[in-house]
């Protein structure tokens, strides 16, 4: 029977995504049935989950192993098949199906007990950067974030959302991801960049060694994508030698990465600070690890 049984530790989560979110929940097993039927599944084994969204292997028909995912839908993931359909399984996961209208993908099984993370720190850092490099692609059209836009967006919001949460840390740091994003903004470019690349995201696979899963998708700078690269395994390497590797692995600008990571390092303490009276996020390492990213990146940043 293809019944989807909800992991309870994603349940507790889940609840947090947003408006909506229980609504969602509870509609799962629902879709999760219809798309068995839809798509000719057979679910074997448990599902899998991250924070926004649950995995179900299953089997196709005709014996392939597949994976069913029922992801939440919001900006940072609606453009999730934009990116899988342009990079076509060419250093990502590749997508069989996909309907527009529930975002609900039917994917490559990859090997979930393997990843990145468990490899060592400098050979983890060369595939994530050779993998980056490739995904780096032109953006298509139709992808509906772009790093410019967000840049000129982010001047303004800065400084209103560190006023209205209190001002938690000192003026300088936000008026130096200010000063990036006025300055730097315009010129962004225009590639396909995943700024969710990080270790755990990049399974081991049949088709190729290692495949990245669950993108961010926005165009713009390759060097937008480097902050998850830092805050991932951050007690394995001192900030200075992990941004030089990771600059060296991806060809990057070394200014440039060290600014754009200022900026998005600025952000998310600001989600932290408006966050923690809501969400238990102290596991998070995107957000644990920001302040110190933040004070490390504005050292330098000129």
């Amino acid at each position: 029977m293809n019944e989807l049984k909800i992991p309870a530790t994603f349940a507790e989560k889940a609840v947090e995504l947003g408006d909506g979110a229980r609504d969602w929940l509870a509609s799962l097993p629902g879709l999760a049935s219809h798309y068995a039927r839809e798509w000719g599944l057979r679910f074997e084994g448990e599902p899998m989950h991250g924070y926004a969204g649950v995995v179900q292997p299953a089997r196709r028909a005709d014996g392939t192993q597949v994976a069913l995912k029922l992801g939440w839908q919001d900006e940072d993931t609606r453009d999730e098949p934009i990116a899988l359909s342009t990079w076509a399984g060419r250093g990502a996961v590749l997508m069989l199906e996909h309907d527009p209208a529930t975002g609900v993908l039917l994917l490559e099984l990859l090997d979930a007990s393997r990843s990145l993370n468990d490899e060592p720190l400098g050979k983890a850092i060369e595939v994530a950067g050779e993998l980056a490099r490739r995904l780096a692609v032109p953006a298509p059209a139709e992808l509906s974030r772009e790093q410019r836009t967000e840049a000129k967006e982010l001047v303004e919001e800065l400084p209103r959302s560190w006023h209205d949460l209190g001002e938690p840390f000192g003026r300088r740091l936000v008026d130096a991801a200010v000063e990036v994003c006025r300055d730097l903004g315009p010129s962004s470019g225009s590639l396909l960049v995943n700024e969710d690349l990080h270790f755990e995201n990049v399974l081991a696979g049949a088709r190729e060694p290692w495949l990245v899963i669950d993108p961010n998708p926005l165009a713009g700078d390759l060097e937008f994508g480097v902050i998850p690269l830092l805050w991932n395994r951050s007690t394995e390497s001192t900030l200075d030698e992990r941004m030089a590797a990771v600059v060296s692995a991806m060809g990057l600008d070394a200014d440039r990465a060290r600014t754009w990571t200022l900026v998005r390092a600025v952000q998310n303490w600001l989600w932290m600070v408006e966050d923690e009276e809501e969400i238990d996020n102290t596991g998070d390492p995107a957000y644990a690890t920001a302040p110190v990213i933040a004070e490390w990146a504005a050292s330098s940043t000129h």
